[in-house]
């Protein structure tokens, strides 16, 4: 189970809000949950519909180039 999209589900307070939220299908939200990778376009609207309480690096983090971590970005400064 995906710890990330489960805080974001807790933040939100369902599926189909996040899905709403987001533009896709409550299935697509369950399927993130279990173990489907979001879809880069669809990071900043999770980091959105949780106001900013989940960040981008955490929802991809094998996209570092695209959604560096913070103290990473700090630490290479």
């Amino acid at each position: 189970m995906n710890k990330v999209i489960q805080r974001a589900l807790s933040i939100v307070g369902s599926q189909k809000k996040l899905a709403d939220i987001c533009g896709v299908s409550q299935p697509a939200v369950h399927k993130w949950l279990n173990g489907g990778l979001v879809s880069p376009e669809k990071v900043s609207a999770i980091v959105n519909a949780t106001e900013g309480k989940i960040q981008a690096h955490e929802v991809r983090p094998d996209l570092p180039d695209l959604f560096p971590h913070p103290q990473r970005t700090v630490d290479a400064a």
